[in-house]
């Protein structure tokens, strides 16, 4: 499950994402350069190869480790764009051989320079070779339709889809959001499945970024609506589907299971050049957002990819000891760590530093506010059936003793 939001400032457009994956999907940052392609060269994506353009752009992406597409990300050009899962009602999905939804994103970065070229490029692929698949590796009978908000540095598209269906919407007003429904009216009235909606809370979650997106005026405000979590102070668990009622999810319900792996801030706005601030860890409450650009590529993390078990040389598994650990009592750790992470944020948002030297900052401080939580020994205070799931889950992923 997932949020994505716009806000279209005098200034130009700013655009925000969580990304809401399984709980050990370990979710990394790649630069892919610009590149020249031969006549007949085909690209591999996750399920399927298709025919590759001349040209495709260098592009910053956010990437599940075990696919070829992205949840979100950006291009040299100024366009971003955020996928959403959307459950539909029509025949065919779930078959491999076709492309995903991060499929679709990724192509689209990569062969088009603006919003509206982004929208071509993704539904003649869609008419062409369909969309279906698996999507998720730990669950690999489930699979979704998409949804996309698409945007660069004059104006914003929500493009829906359904099978190779589609429906698209400019972006007129302040704000708009999407999450895990479809929501043209016509479209939304055709393909929607409402029952799959509701255990999904997208229409709750939807509310809320909606509200927070037209109030925005600049990234630290969607940085927040990213780390909301609704009326209370920290994640509200519920059985049926973990904290995924408002836009900062945690996994734990017992018919779904999701949690914000990813999130993502881009400025758009005229003034000193795109710029992009990016989680690269789970769980915005406990992350730090980091300054990037697409023109300044950095050695974020070993080029293999990482898997679903925790390996200290990727940046993303040695956040998750900080956020598993901050999960037992999340308002009493957010205390601890909550106002510098704050200081350190609005300075780097006052002048931005290098990618370099925020990436080093931020790890610095996450492994020194572990310590710290370590040694405070806060008490548990989670139900006991969310305890043991996160046990079950702490040891897939080798975790075991960290937040048991």
């Amino acid at each position: 499950m997932c949020d994505t939001m716009v806000s279209l400032t005098d200034d130009g457009p700013l655009f925000a994402k969580n990304s809401d994956r399984d709980v050990n999907e370990a979710q990394v940052l790649r630069w892919y350069p610009a590149a020249d392609h031969g006549h007949g060269t085909q690209v591999r994506c996750t399920w399927t190869a298709i025919d590759q353009v001349p040209h495709t752009h260098a592009v910053l992406v956010s990437q599940p480790w075990w696919m070829w597409g992205a949840e979100m990300g950006a291009n040299e050009h100024g366009l971003v764009i955020g996928n959403e899962a959307v459950f539909t009602r029509r025949t065919g999905a779930g078959r491999d051989g076709t492309l995903l939804g991060m499929d679709l994103l990724r192509l689209a970065l990569e062969r088009a320079d603006s919003a509206e070229d982004a929208v071509l490029t993704i539904v003649d692929l869609l008419e062409q070779h369909g969309q279906g698949g698996s999507c998720s590796y730990e669950h690999p009978r489930f699979s979704y339709d998409n949804s996309f908000l698409i945007a660069d540095p004059e104006r914003a598209i929500v493009l829906e889809t359904a099978g190779r269906h589609w429906a698209t919407e400019h972006v007129t007003g302040r704000a708009r959001s999407i999450s895990n429904g479809l929501t043209i009216p016509d479209f939304a009235k055709a393909y929607a499945d409402p029952v799959r909606g509701r255990v999904a809370a997208c229409a709750v979650r939807r509310t809320r970024t909606q509200a927070a997106a037209s109030r925005a005026s600049g990234p630290a405000d969607l940085m927040a609506a990213l780390r909301d979590h609704g009326t209370t102070a920290g994640p509200h668990w519920s059985a049926v589907n973990g904290a995924l009622s408002a836009p900062c999810a945690h996994a734990g319900g017992l018919v779904t299971s999701t949690q914000s792996t990813a999130s993502w801030v881009a400025d758009l706005r005229a003034g000193p050049g795109v710029r992009h601030w990016v989680t690269a860890t789970s769980a915005p409450c406990t992350s730090l957002f980091k300054p990037v650009t697409v023109e300044t590529p950095l050695e974020v993390d070993p080029v293999p990819m990482p898997d679903n078990h925790v390996d200290p040389a990727y940046r993303w598994w040695r956040h998750e000891r900080l956020h598993r650990l901050a999960l037992r009592d999340h308002p009493a750790s957010l205390a601890r760590f909550g106002p510098e992470r704050a200081r350190v944020e609005a300075a780097w948002l006052a002048e931005p530093p290098g990618g370099e030297e925020a990436f080093a900052t931020a790890d610095a401080l996450e492994q020194r506010w572990l310590a710290d939580l370590v040694g405070a020994g806060l008490p548990d205070r989670r139900p006991a059936w969310l305890r043991r799931q996160w046990r079950a889950t702490d040891r897939a992923a080798g975790l075991s003793g960290i937040a048991a």
